[in-house]
């Protein structure tokens, strides 16, 4: 149902509200990702190895895995205004405790906080497109929210990075403090009321696991995730060591990559927001033929990963929507993703040590194959039987 009336589609108020979500999930994302350009200066200053300091990037996505089925039952009946302003407060806050960090162990409660952030954010902001545009305009507005990941990747780390190299690594964690409380205030002003249908109880949690086309969006993603972190993960050293790339031409295909997943997410959720099911196979096809032809096509391969990838994230929320999950589908989906995000760094890790980072693009590929097959196959027969 649609918070706002469809007598104001031509205004601009939902768009708005649409926008504030889409930078609260940029701002979430990018303090996520933020170590990834700040891992050597930040562990020297905290006197903490690399791999050390290198927790404080997979804290934050089990912590989130965790958090996001926690919340939906914890927030019972509040105001999911209320909820997206709390949660991008405690980022704020969380951000400048890691920028003050005296110590480690300061630090790495620092990102726990972020990694409870990231995980209720997503679970309630997933599940807003429907309630804030008419519904002819929800793969847009689903696809804009899910864009701040994709914008994220291509400038967050990069503005950080920056903000490093000009006044040091706790700046930037006071950069995207200061962006969250601007995010605050702006999910404050433009948010119409969003009272809860329901209260969430955690039998429903369970539930989602024992509907079959819910249960299908939550297996295929997990698959895809996986894959898709095991090859991604390790993409530098595959292009390092397999094509022979120096590091400005890996930073330019890293950024062209970046850009060719914001066009896969709009381009996915202009189709996903009718035919989820079927886009996830066709992504997952193409994710398949770009990891494994990456070797012998390189950068044109580079793209076509980033345009398919780009596309994941908005069609798995559109089709745990058209499935009827709710508020608890999606906040299984957000557990789900983020645990997928931690595993598929740690198994490609595993299969780098023991093989090559050539392996890893060949695990992605296969189970971007079985994505396919399972959303194709299975997906239809409990669409059907449903």
């Amino acid at each position: 149902m649609t918070t706002i009336d469809t007598a104001t589609d031509t205004s601009r108020v939902p768009w708005l509200a649409v926008s504030a979500v889409a930078v609260g999930t940029f701002t979430i994302v990018t303090s996520e990702m933020l170590p990834v350009g700040l891992l050597t200066p930040m562990g020297t200053a905290l006197g903490v190895s690399p791999g050390v300091a290198g927790l404080t990037m997979s804290a934050p996505g089990l912590v989130a895995a965790l958090s996001a089925p926690l919340l939906t039952v914890v927030a019972g009946r509040l105001d999911r205004r209320v909820v997206l302003v709390a949660l991008m407060a405690l980022l704020a806050g969380a951000n400048l405790l890691a920028a003050l960090s005296p110590s480690y162990a300061v630090m790495l409660t620092a990102r726990v906080l972020v990694g409870v952030s990231i995980g209720g954010f997503w679970a309630f902001a997933a599940s807003l497109a429907g309630r804030l545009v008419p519904e002819r305009h929800i793969g847009r507005a689903a696809a804009m929210i899910a864009g701040g990941v994709s914008v994220a990747s291509v400038l967050g780390v990069p503005a950080g990075t920056l903000i490093l190299s000009m006044a040091g690594w706790r700046a930037a964690f006071v950069a995207v403090a200061v962006l969250a409380v601007a995010v605050m205030a702006g999910l404050a002003l433009l948010l119409p009321p969003l009272p809860a249908t329901r209260a969430v109880r955690p039998a429903e949690l369970l539930g989602v696991w024992r509907d079959g086309p819910l249960r299908t969006v939550l297996v295929a993603t997990a698959l895809m995730v996986t894959g898709h972190f095991a090859a991604y993960t390790y993409i530098r050293p595959f292009l390092e060591q397999v094509s022979g790339a120096g590091p400005g031409l890996i930073s330019l295909l890293l950024l062209a990559y970046g850009i060719a997943g914001v066009a896969g997410n709009f381009g996915a959720g202009a189709k996903a927001a009718h035919r989820p099911r079927e886009v996830m196979a066709v992504l997952a096809i193409l994710i398949a033929v770009s990891t494994a032809g990456l070797p012998l096509a390189g950068a044109f391969m580079l793209l076509l990963w980033g345009v398919s990838y780009g596309g994941v994230s908005v069609t798995g929320q559109l089709w745990v929507a058209r499935a009827g999950g709710g508020e608890a589908g999606m906040a299984m989906l957000s557990s789900v993703f983020n645990a997928a995000i931690a595993l598929g760094a740690l198994l490609g890790g595993r299969i780098v040590d023991a093989a090559s980072p050539s392996a890893t693009m060949w695990f992605g590929a296969v189970l971007a194959l079985l994505t396919a097959a399972y959303a194709g196959i299975w997906g239809r027969r409990t669409t059907i039987g449903s």
